[in-house]
């Protein structure tokens, strides 16, 4: 609200007239009556100033031709400049491609690290729990690490851990207050940077590529990731130092053609000399007050006057303001407890509110006595700015006093504690860094208690023309009162006068802090008086209602209201029908064309695939990335999962009772969504699930049909050409350490081929196509135009080596892969072997006539237990996972019907690359070895087999399990 004040002046300064708007239960703040006209939105608190539809609604009604965001709420939301842009009216800050960039904290670092600015190290998109435990765990020892939202500011949505154990809970805390901030639970982490200084560079661009800063500001001074005491110019900086900070801010606003204001902050350490870029805020800042005292220029009035079309040169601003003599102190002042750990907000009437005058005192504040304080909104009352002295001790001390004159009553504020601060030497001075508040929370906590008198101004009882809003009611005797266990605003009163209640019925809810809160009577009784109604602000212990109690002390309520247990919530049936949309009984067309294919969905596969009942689904409400041009419902009913299932199950557990043995990862590709192609929040759960797999050394299983990358996201705009997507990274990181299966049906091209193709074992479908490029990708580049299925298809995947496993259909494919995986669950005690006494004739006498090598595999293998991988490729080895006496193994065998049993190159990578898969998982290898050698001649050299062979024999060396021959 003081900033709408502060933009309503600068802007009758210019000679343009000004609408205020406000919600219905903002009425009374001071801005309403500052501005020429005023305008009431539809919605309630907070959720009026965030509806931008109501907003545009309210500003074209007006006429309005501009819309100031002041700071917070949709300050920075590129959506809302967006909806300005399209319906002309001129939003005043950047462009919304630019709060997309810069607004952005993982894009302005994309835009840091392009300008060479130095970044803290961290990670560089949105990081999940794994992500950041994985990076935490890369620190030096004795490192710390910082979550914070890659959305909005104000201190919102961070948290610190110090330690590993207490990472996923500051995870959590981090992502919900995110969520409920700005809308986006999405963070990423840097590595906590100590005993460092909170700078930041107020700068201000034309849009034509010009910018000029406007010198720096230091906000240390932090509770809880909040700014408390804002200076400027910063303490402590060595020229150089400063000069490279402004430098770096200036480089990166330049390269976006910055327009409007902006502010780019950094951490600082002056002992190093050493500064790096933490965030962009492109707007204007609470704290822009310091900014305009030391270089005497109206910031507001500079934005709006860009806004409206003008240059720096037009306005006289193509050079930096003179180096500032003085300096300039902000204390931001809170209707709050004074601690200096926890600020819990006070609401109530103020009695008085009579700030501090005289020269060199600015107070920005839209609170008056007789105010009443909403919970609805912060808890910020007033800015204190102290300027016009030469030095920073000066600038503390009158700031001290201004502090001692500030009369505030009705509600608590944190003027003890602001003076607390203003009288420690470390703040006099100017050594102070971001966690000085935390670490020194003790000693101020103590300060606290030492400055309770002393105050500069006659402390009244009753303040004439103030005090608080009494109502006036009869109350009859012997009646009792029902109140209010907390502060907060009435959002119903649920009885009327004369109602007869009984004991724990709902008489009313009350708002707190964003969370619904219902009272209810302790006593049956009928209703007298009731005190208030919706939207009235009420203190803890208020009375409500007055009511004559009963005599009757039974009730037929109980504290929670008696349901039968097969009751369902209207909330959870709402949760339940949004379930049922991503099932295939809700998709009865997608379903029609699997089977038009002969294929079967991807839950079909899943169902298959896992022991019944077994799969916990991860992210099964996830929607595409296309919400800025689609609307909601439409991507509820046509993306659903956003085209992928990714959970865990029991693979096998009718062959193994220990659940340790049987839980698998398992990722399946929906070709009925959008192709099957990698979208965000796609590659978002398969990250979750690989790092499940990672921690819990558990099999992955991936169904890979699909078209590859999606280029309709358009709700995240960080990635550039998907670099930084890190799904085929911790794909990759997985192989040796778990087994991972691929299966293959349809087509599987360009990233969901990579997925494929990183995989132990490839399992595919007669009529797969598979190629690291679809026709789309294929045409782009030039190469002509192919239809999908002259791509990869099994005729040429087989041969080649790239398919392991051919298979008839989708059945059969999750057959495979179960059998598969069963080698690398253990033994299984139940096994009948062929009868033996046959390898007797198995093999000739006549060393020099070839013999049927699989014919022999069989007779030695528990019956029904030989898996061949790769049959038709490197086709002089043959080599299959068996079982013998229930154990599993892995078997090498010379083909003597081809080459005579002769070892050529596709023969060597075959038999490498299934020895260190055996060697990864502990598989002892049985070799049935006959072979003349190696494959010589001018024709076989042309291979170049004398690296491939290598491979088999650097391969064999290293084996660490039992090898047999």
């Amino acid at each position: 609200a003081e900033i709408a004040i502060r933009i309503a002046r600068a802007a009758a300064q210019l000679g343009l007239k000004t609408v205020a708007i406000y919600s219905p239960d903002d009425v009374n703040c001071l801005h309403v009556k500052r501005c020429d006209e005023a305008r009431e939105l539809k919605k309630m608190g907070v959720n009026a100033y965030l509806d931008i539809e109501g907003i545009l609604n309210v500003t074209k009604e007006a006429g309005a031709d501009l819309i100031h965001p002041g700071y917070g709420f949709l300050s920075e939301n590129p959506q809302f400049a967006r909806r300005c842009e399209q319906e002309g009216i001129t939003f005043v800050g950047p462009s919304s491609d630019q709060l997309q960039s810069f607004g952005d904290k993982l894009s302005a670092k994309s835009l840091a690290k392009a300008c060479n600015v130095p970044l803290i190290p961290g990670t560089s998109g949105p990081t999940s729990l794994q992500q950041t435990l994985s990076f935490f765990k890369s620190l030096p020892p004795n490192s710390s690490v910082m979550i914070k939202s890659t959305s909005g500011g104000g201190g919102r949505g961070i948290r610190v851990a110090h330690t590993l154990d207490a990472l996923p809970e500051a995870y959590a805390r981090a992502q919900s207050e995110s969520l409920a901030a700005f809308g986006s639970n999405t963070v990423y982490v840097e590595q906590l940077v100590t005993k460092a200084k909170h700078v930041e560079v107020q700068i201000v661009g034309d849009g034509t590529g010009e910018v000029v800063h406007l010198w720096e500001r230091e906000c240390s001074l932090q509770r809880r990731h909040q700014k408390v005491i804002e200076v400027a110019p910063c303490v402590g900086l060595d020229e150089g130092l400063r000069k490279g900070i402004l430098d770096a801010a200036v480089r990166m606003a330049r390269k976006g053609a910055y327009k409007s204001l902006g502010t780019f902050e950094f951490l600082v350490s002056p002992s190093t000399s050493s500064f790096y870029f933490m965030e962009c805020n492109p707007r204007l800042q609470v704290e822009h007050t310091v900014t305009e005292q030391i270089t005497s220029l109206d910031l507001v009035q500079t934005q709006l006057r860009i806004a409206l079309g003008e240059t720096l040169s037009s306005i006289s601003l193509t050079h930096p303001p003179p180096p500032p003599t003085t300096f300039a102190l902000q204390l931001r002042v809170n209707s709050e407890s004074p601690s200096p750990t926890d600020a819990i907000p006070s609401i109530g009437t103020l009695k008085a509110f009579d700030p501090p005058l005289g020269p060199h005192t600015r107070v920005d504040t839209h609170a008056y006595t007789g105010y009443t304080i909403s919970p609805s909104f912060d808890s910020l009352l007033a800015k204190l700015i102290v300027s016009g002295h030469t030095s920073l001790p000066a600038t503390v001390d009158a700031a001290r006093r201004a502090v001692k004159e500030f009369r505030i009553q009705g509600v608590e504020t944190n003027l003890k504690f602001l003076e607390a601060l203003c009288g420690m030497e470390e703040v006099v001075c100017g050594k102070v860094w971001t966690g000085f508040v935390e670490e020194k929370a003790a000693e101020i906590a103590e300060r606290v208690r030492e400055v309770a008198g002393g105050r500069l101004y006659f402390e009244d009882e009753v303040v004439a023309g103030g005090g608080e809003v009494k109502v006036n009611v009869d109350v009859p005797e012997g009646s009792v009162a029902v109140s209010t266990p907390i502060q907060g605003t009435v959002v119903s009163i649920d009885v009327k006068e004369g109602d007869i209640v009984e004991p724990n019925q709902q008489i009313a809810v009350i708002s707190a802090m964003k969370m619904e809160h219902v009272v209810t009577t302790p006593h049956g009784g009928q209703v007298t008086s009731i005190l208030h109604q919706p939207n009235a602000i009420v203190s803890a212990d208020s009375p409500l209602i007055f009511l004559t109690p009963t005599t009757s002390t039974t009730s037929t309520l109980s504290s929670a209201e008696t349901v039968h247990p097969s009751f369902i919530r209207p909330d959870l049936a709402d949760l339940l029908a949004r379930h049922h949309l991503t099932s295939d009984a809700a998709r009865p067309d997608a379903v029609a064309r699997r089977r038009k294919t002969g294929q079967r969905t991807a839950w079909e596969n899943v169902e298959d695939l896992c022991d019944e009942g077994s799969f916990v689904e991860v992210g099964s409400l996830a929607i595409a990335a296309q919400r800025s041009r689609r609307s909601e419902k439409d991507l509820i009913v046509n993306t659903p999962r956003d085209g992928i299932i990714t959970g865990l199950g029991s693979i096998n557990g009718d062959l193994y009772s220990d659940p340790e043995k049987t839980r698998a990862v398992v990722i399946a590709y929906d070709y009925t969504v959008l192709a099957g192609t990698q979208g965000y929040f796609n590659h978002l759960k398969q990250d979750r699930v690989l790092g499940m797999a990672k921690d819990r050394q558990i099999p992955v299983v991936i169904f890979c049909e699909g078209g590859g990358g999606r280029p309709g996201d358009t709700d995240n705009n960080l990635h550039i050409a998907g670099l930084d997507v890190t799904t085929f990274r911790d794909l990759g990181e997985l192989s040796g350490l778990v087994p991972l299966v691929g299966i293959a049906s349809g087509r599987c091209f360009a990233g969901n081929a990579a997925l494929l193709g990183a995989c132990d074992v490839i399992i595919a479908t007669e009529g797969a196509n598979i190629g690291m490029g679809g026709p789309a990708m294929i045409e782009g580049g030039g190469l002509g135009v192919f239809r999908p299925e002259e791509v990869g298809p099994t005729s040429v995947q087989v041969p080649n080596g790239v398919i392991d496993i051919l298979v008839k259909n989708e059945t059969e494919a999750v057959a495979v892969a179960k059998e598969y995986l069963s080698y690398f669950q253990g033994p299984i005690s139940t096994w009948s072997a062929p009868d033996q006494r046959l390898l007797r004739r198995m093999i000739p006498e006549n060393r020099l006539r070839a013999y049927d090598i699989r014919t022999v595999i069989h007779g030695l293998a528990d019956e029904g237990s030989v898996l061949e991988l790769r049959p038709k490729f490197g086709v002089g080895i043959v080599t299959a996972f068996v079982r013998i006496e229930g154990h599993p193994f892995g078997l090498i065998a010379n083909n003597p019907h081809h080459l005579g049993g002769a070892i050529d190159a596709p023969a060597s990578d075959k038999c490498a690359r299934f020895i260190q898969l055996c060697d990864a998982f502990d598989i002892p290898i049985l070799s049935l070895c006959d072979t003349p050698g190696f494959m010589v001649g001018p024709e076989a050299e042309k291979s170049g087999q004398v690296r491939h062979f290598a491979r088999m024999l650097v391969g064999g060396a290293s084996v660490t399990v039992p090898l047999v021959m």
